[in-house]
């Protein structure tokens, strides 16, 4: 797989999966920040000072984004970016390179965030706080909603002359595509990543709406981990490598029918598509 490429859906749930147990009912007794721009809102200050003492009450996902919510209403919305981690470790775990923020729970364990690049991001959103700052509120529906029918696609993107893809990576449409499942799920659908959105069929939306819940459930369940192989890990290296048909594997034949996968540049982006199954006249 390419390097620092975005978790996208399936990894983040797995993220959630992974330290919503560790989290629930767990008290902050301290907050650290080494880096003060790794916290987007409100500033350093008083993001430490108005969660220590808080507790734990849940761990949910909006598309790409953790959204870690507290006993008394606040929540922490994280959005991990390229190579951000969340890590609930031991105290007594020397931390990774780049953590840049740390909350000491009680317990004796600490939940980390730590990124090299440095685009991740954390907001604090008090109860009662509208939500500007995250981005959370202009996001699609999920891919598992029930609105996501050929309908809604061929109403949102059907006028469009933008490629497929593209509209699949518009979080505004569906939200926690990116990538890696956006090539997963055309491929799926026999459609090819460069095709205009407004030449698509109904039938070809309608496999689009079929698939994409599918896909993107199976790689979530392929993709779970222990917290003890995770906390191994370090919070990485727990990707779907081995369960990706196509994603990463130019050169590589078709798993359907063996033709040599192609890779190509769509919305800007590295595509890997089959030129047979998905109806691409050239590589």
């Amino acid at each position: 797989m390419e390097m620092n490429v975005m978790p996208e859906l399936p990894e983040v749930e797995t993220i959630r999966e992974v330290i919503a147990p560790q989290l629930r009912g767990r008290t902050i007794r301290d907050v650290r920040v080494a880096r003060r721009e790794v916290v987007a809102h409100p500033d350093a200050e008083a993001f430490c000072a108005r969660l220590r003492g808080q507790t734990f009450e849940d761990v949910g996902r909006r598309g790409k984004f953790l959204l870690l919510t507290l006993a008394g209403g606040d929540r922490i919305a994280v959005h991990l970016r390229m190579t951000g981690c969340l890590l609930v470790a031991p105290a007594e775990m020397p931390p990774e390179k780049h953590t840049h923020a740390a909350l000491v729970l009680d317990g004796g364990i600490e939940l980390r965030f730590s990124d090299p690049r440095r685009f991740g991001r954390l907001w604090l959103l008090q109860r009662g706080e509208d939500d500007d700052f995250t981005g959370m509120s202009a996001l699609g529906p999920e891919p598992f909603d029930a609105a996501v029918t050929a309908d809604y696609l061929m109403a949102r993107c059907g006028q469009s002359r933008r490629a497929v893809k593209a509209c699949l990576l518009d979080q505004r449409v569906v939200a926690g595509l990116g990538n890696i499942y956006s090539d997963e799920v055309l491929f799926a659908a026999r459609i090819a990543p460069s095709r205009p959105a407004n030449r698509l069929t109904r039938e070809e939306w309608e496999r689009i709406a079929g698939v994409l819940p599918q896909r993107l459930a199976d790689f979530v369940a392929k993709n779970r981990i222990d917290p003890e192989a995770y906390l191994r890990a370090r919070g990485r290296e727990y990707r779907n490598t081995p369960f990706l048909q196509v994603y990463g594997r130019a050169g590589k034949p078709c798993p359907v029918c063996g033709a040599a996968l192609c890779r190509a540049v769509v919305a800007g982006r590295s595509s890997v598509f089959c030129p047979r199954c998905q109806e691409e006249p050239t590589c």
